[in-house]
């Protein structure tokens, strides 16, 4: 039988790994860097490690204070389409070395409060409750997905790990989640999803004689959950139609769908 304190640990000690990487990539940035356009729309470096370090107090407020909890949820659906933006400008507009402490004190704080909260607790959110170990993957696919943006913004190739396995879990998991959200009922039987990890192990999830089937590197069907790439771009194939629209769908992360990305720009060399 597992244990229950034992995946919560590792699960967090991966978020921390990925909030690690990411704290590299800004750490020695000068202050002008900080300003540099991400691949989201409107949004500089700042306000990437501002929304993180956000989130990551409003995560903290759920598992260790409830009442503050509750009054960031009040404060967000005062403005349910603006909110995401208007706190990561807000977070933004502190000076780079003051928001870079903020993030990395929040994240610290979070980690031990989500360390020391019993497994089998709901912890509240903005949308269903969570278990602690529930919030560590959805902190460490935020993480790794606006990382992404962070490295893209840097031109920097960030080579991917066995942590993406986090993020590839939450976007199957949320398959249904992404046809509601649609307007489209779910498929009722299954899908086998195959996943080619970065150490070369196949990743896998539903049953293995699925007819409907998803495959494709890990690091791809995880850029698609996270809409990080456009799809032409992608190593991931489906096979049926259910499996195929899917993929058109796909999301791992909560709130109305995003637009996705446009095709990256490339040059004839």
């Amino acid at each position: 039988m597992s244990d229950p304190g034992r995946l919560v640990a590792e699960v967090v000690d991966d978020l921390d790994a990925e909030s690690d990487a990411l704290d590299a990539l800004v750490a020695d940035l000068p202050e002008s860097a900080w300003s540099t356009p991400t691949p989201a729309e409107g949004w500089t470096i700042a306000h990437q490690i501002g929304h993180l370090a956000w989130t990551d107090d409003a995560s903290i407020a759920a598992a260790t204070d409830p009442e503050r909890f509750q009054e960031i949820v009040t404060l967000a659906w005062s403005n349910p389409a603006g909110f995401v933006d208007e706190a990561a400008a807000e977070w933004a507009a502190a000076p780079p070395g003051e928001l870079l402490a903020r993030w990395r004190s929040g994240r610290a704080q979070l980690s031990k409060a989500l360390r020391n909260t019993e497994p089998g607790t709901k912890l509240p959110w903005f949308g269903p409750p969570m278990s602690p170990v529930s919030m560590a993957s959805a902190r460490m696919m935020e993480t790794w997905a606006h990382g992404l943006d962070v490295a893209d913004s840097l031109d920097v190739d960030v080579q991917p790990t066995s942590r993406l396995k986090h993020v590839a879990h939450i976007g199957v998991r949320a398959r249904d989640f992404a046809f509601a959200l649609n307007q489209l009922e779910a498929p009722k039987e299954p899908f086998r999803v195959e996943l080619t990890a970065p150490d070369g192990t196949i990743w896998s999830w539903g049953p293995e004689d699925a007819s409907q089937r998803v495959t494709g590197t890990a690091l791809d069907f995880c850029c698609l959950v996270t809409q990080r790439r456009n799809i032409t771009e992608l190593d991931v194939g489906a096979t049926g139609p259910d499996a195929e629209k899917w993929l058109t769908i796909a999301q791992a992360f909560a709130g109305p769908p995003g637009k996705g990305r446009e095709p990256q720009a490339t040059t004839n060399s």
